[in-house]
């Protein structure tokens, strides 16, 4: 399994790309995972529902399952954040695990950037940003050896994601 991340600013359009990306790798025969992180509190239950009872009612787990899907919540209740090597245990074998969020964590990532956001480039402080995927390619100060890339071109960032995670060495 590859790990790779896609990382920047909210608004800069982290989520659409890897909507486009994920296609076309799965489209070259890739088995794809993604693993997204969230800031806040979030909950993919609804109050009323049996599951979210169970969970209110202490449950330190509970599996949603049907024919078409399943899903484990668990409660982390007063635990630490899992680490990134916990999260990718639980996931099953896959080619490539797709990372989205996780500004700081040290693996190889995308930067996605625009202008607009009004927010700072990370790259020239992130050493484990690899690229830069940008709506103004035209606009990007000095990004060193790293490629930039078009952001509105998703077929040519998935050829590159493809060619760069060749080039990775697997997680496990």
């Amino acid at each position: 399994m590859k790990v790779f991340g896609i990382a920047g600013h909210s608004g800069a359009g982290k989520t659409t790309l890897i909507e486009r990306v994920i296609p076309i790798l799965v489209r070259h025969g890739l088995k794809v995972s993604l693993i997204k992180h969230a800031h806040d509190r979030f909950d993919i239950d609804r109050p009323g529902k049996d599951s979210y009872r169970h969970r209110e009612a202490g449950a330190s787990e509970v599996l949603l399952t049907s024919a078409h899907r399943w899903v484990l919540m668990h409660e982390s209740r007063d635990e630490a954040e899992p680490g990134m090597d916990a999260q990718l245990a639980v996931l099953s074998p896959c080619d490539v695990v797709l990372v989205e969020g996780y500004k700081r964590w040290p693996l190889p990532k995308l930067e996605v950037w625009r202008a607009e956001t009004g927010k700072p480039p990370m790259y020239p402080d992130d050493p484990s940003v690899v690229a830069i995927a940008t709506d103004r390619p035209d606009t990007i100060p000095d990004p060193g050896e790293r490629d930039v890339l078009d952001l509105d071109q998703p077929a040519h960032v998935a050829l590159w994601l493809l060619d760069t995670l060749n080039r990775l060495p697997a997680a496990r």
